[in-house]
């Protein structure tokens, strides 16, 4: 059988790994988007590498958009096989992939307006609303710990990684010829001790491992001293400057967990009596979406709520629903915080407030997860003095500040304890996936100590597995 590597290669967005077995069977694991690299991004979108058509299953490992956001244009191409999920997955798609529908469809009628105005001829959406749908359609469900015949010589098997809800480890299990190979994708790999999540489970010994590789080469602060920081940025912002506090956060995962720090403070007096907005109907959704599966909450969060119902809610807590309502939020000079998507700041209300905000020396923009270098939030986290916003230049004037303990991704130390119980000896091959070049020279160079074999794969490379 061979697996070829068609995103997240090399790169962290993007996600597409494609098995095909002697038989032609053919196994997407993820179809994901390719996020924060401008026009760059447009280009990779639109390209597969392989025929949509031709695909049998895909094997999805969770709803972040960077791993299934291209699923409405496989149907588009051709695509009517089997997309295999766990139900939170699914139930996180339903709302992600009808969102990003909307956005490629407002996107391209912006778009058209200005080149009919060239006198250019106007373009299509990369999909729409209808392909949402039927891609929706073709959802199956597949709890974790379940064994699930996928097809024949086939087995399918999730079980939990700790990223967000519902987000799974791909385990395979493939009979060709007599001969069983047991192939592992990790997905997004979440942390030990998860602020809100059970921590990533152990999984049976693999002959190959698709392995994240995001903080490959860094170690993340203590998760208790984010709220010590948040607390700390919203007294010097609002309290003491008189200023507004702009968040850009993905609407799953980070957003619920800055709620669930914000409610924390609350509980514990330390929240100040201001205002916070949640400027995205997603996240609103999301949050519903979150709450509706608290099996998937660790002890901690369980316990919490004993006393307190729903650890995500707090008094002054209010969600943005209309547009109009997200303008005027804009021309309010009172201090506030303002929680807003994309986490990138690459596209979504949280590029209005930046805009607005960015050149007031009295504001703070706290940016609370990876961010793609070439992207907005990647800009002003490497301290540029002046950032492009819809073609417009704006001095970096208000403060940045950044915390690495809010990533749902696991870090170096966590990534080697997910595949601690793994015996170097019986595995044949560590492919890198889902990093940055240089995080994962860095990261393969730790685990050659360790024993293993690795390999950085190249977009579109392919590799036969033995």
């Amino acid at each position: 059988m061979q697996i070829a590597f068609h995103g997240a290669a090399k790169t962290v967005t993007g996600s597409k790994h494609l098995i095909t077995l002697k038989n032609g069977t053919t196994i997407l694991l993820d179809c994901g988007m390719f996020q924060g690299r401008g026009s760059d991004s447009d280009i990779l979108n639109k390209h597969f590498g392989f025929t949509p058509s031709e695909v049998d299953y895909v094997v999805l490992s969770h709803a972040h958009i960077d791993h299934t956001g291209l699923l409405p244009l496989l149907v588009k191409e051709g695509f009517r096989g089997k997309i295999i999920c766990t139900p939170a997955t699914r139930d996180l798609c339903k709302i992600l992939l009808l969102d990003s529908a909307h956005i490629q469809e407002s996107d391209t009628r912006y778009l058209n307006k200005n080149l009919l105005k060239q006198g250019k001829k106007p373009v299509d959406p990369l999909y729409d609303t209808e392909d949402a749908h039927l891609a929706l359609s073709l959802f199956r469900t597949v709890k974790y710990h379940t064994e699930f015949d996928l097809c024949k010589g086939v087995k399918l098997l999730y079980t939990d990684a700790g990223h967000i809800i519902g987000s799974a480890a791909v385990h395979l299990d493939i009979m060709e010829d007599g001969k069983l190979t047991k192939i592992s994708f990790s997905g997004d790999v979440g942390r030990y001790g998860d602020l809100i999540l059970k921590s990533p489970e152990e999984f049976r010994q693999a002959d190959y491992i698709l392995l994240e590789s995001t903080y490959g080469d860094e170690i993340h602060e203590k998760i208790v001293s984010t709220e010590e920081m948040l607390n700390r940025v919203i007294q010097e912002t609002c309290v003491q400057r008189g200023g507004k506090v702009i968040i850009p956060a993905f609407s799953v995962g980070r957003t619920q967990e800055l709620l669930y720090h914000l409610n924390n403070l609350g509980l514990s007096n330390k929240l100040p009596k201001i205002p916070v907005y949640v400027d995205s109907p997603l996240s609103e959704k999301a949050t519903l979406v979150v709450k509706s599966h608290p099996w998937s909450f660790n002890e901690k969060v369980q316990e919490v709520m004993k006393s307190d119902d729903d650890p995500f809610d707090f008094p002054g807590l209010h969600f943005v629903e209309d547009a109009e309502e997200s303008k005027s939020l804009n021309f309010r000079k009172e201090p506030c915080i303002i929680i807003s998507a994309s986490g990138m700041a690459e596209a979504g209300r949280v590029k209005h407030h930046i805009k607005n905000n960015i050149e007031d020396p009295k504001n703070t923009i706290l940016l609370v997860g990876y961010s793609e270098p070439g992207s907005l939030a990647g800009r002003l986290k490497a301290g540029v003095e002046m950032v492009s916003i819809f073609g417009e230049k704006f001095f970096v004037k208000a403060k940045v500040e950044s915390v690495q303990s809010m990533s749902a991704h696991g870090d170096q130390n966590d990534l080697l304890q997910f595949i601690s119980k793994q015996n170097p000896a019986q595995l044949k091959k560590i492919f890198l996936v889902h990093g940055d070049p240089d995080t994962q020279l860095i990261f393969k160079n730790k685990l050659m100590g360790q024993g293993y074999q690795v390999e950085i794969p190249e977009r579109h490379q392919s590799f036969e597995l033995n």
